[in-house]
């Protein structure tokens, strides 16, 4: 595969949303990219039994099919003083009050991650830091297959920022990070074979600290200054390109348009 060189001046755009005029029950067939779409489903489904395939074709099927996700970026440190740090895509954002997000950390077959294992054993706390492009490739080498109790950062090049609240590490390099500390670790148990295979982790966020040249005129972060970078199928990671604003309806504001399209399909 031939790769075109990055861009490093894009910016991403807010455009209008893919269909501005549709209405309630409009049919995805009623627009041109509807019908389109539509068309790829005469070429039929595969359904595959997880309980019968193989555990690495299922991996990399549902990381290729469940897109785009966020990275959490999470720095511990473990009983003995040892840092450690490490990217995760199996991470999202769980509630905002309380403050908490959730990452999950797959058990080799040999071993727990040095994540796992600090986080579940270090009093110290640990930070979850969103990757931006510029430092994309620093965060991807913390994910060397390091032996345990190797210090990630001294290969990243990356910096390390003390914390308000917990032992471990901020990246500096990261316009966004949290201070968090242990609420619940689950290990994952498969419920046929009784194999440990994930720990997920849930978070309580305690600090939030913003890059203030990030954040737009309301307090928020601004995704064309913040450029995030989303995890992919495979060894493919993505940037955010054009985006749209779409407004949630409300039933107050909507409920004659709702009921009148109801009423026209009777």
């Amino acid at each position: 595969m031939s790769l075109l060189p990055f861009d490093e001046i894009f910016q991403s755009k807010f455009t209008e949303s893919p269909n501005m005029t549709w209405t309630y029950g409009q049919k995805v067939e009623s627009t041109p990219a509807g019908r389109a779409w539509m068309e790829g489903e005469k070429e039929g489904w595969k359904s595959i039994n997880t309980a019968e395939e193989d555990r690495m074709k299922l991996y990399t099927l549902m990381i290729s099919g469940i897109v785009p996700r966020p990275i959490a970026f999470v720095s511990t440190i473990s009983e003995e003083g040892i840092e450690n740090l490490a990217p995760f895509s199996w991470f999202n954002m769980v509630t905002n009050w309380p403050p908490m997000v959730s990452f999950s950390c797959s058990n080799g077959p040999s071993r727990i991650k040095d994540t796992t294992h600090n986080v579940k054993n270090s009093k110290g706390g640990f930070t979850v830091n969103i990757i931006s492009e510029p430092f994309v490739e620093n965060a991807n080498a913390t994910a060397i297959d390091s032996p345990p109790g190797f210090d990630e950062w001294s290969l990243s090049g990356l910096t390390k920022v003390p914390s308000v609240h917990v032992k471990a590490s901020r990246v500096k390099e990261s316009a966004f990070s949290m201070e968090c500390e242990l609420y619940q670790a689950i290990d994952i148990v498969h419920p046929d074979t009784g194999e440990r295979t994930n720990t997920l982790v849930l978070a309580h966020v305690k600090y939030i600290h913003i890059r203030n040249d990030v954040l737009n005129e309301r307090g928020l972060v601004d995704l064309t200054k913040f450029k995030p970078v989303a995890r992919m199928g495979d060894i493919t990671y993505a940037r955010v390109g054009d985006v749209f604003r779409l407004p949630r309806p409300t039933w107050a504001a909507e409920e004659s348009k709702v009921m009148e399209a109801i009423h026209q399909k009777e």
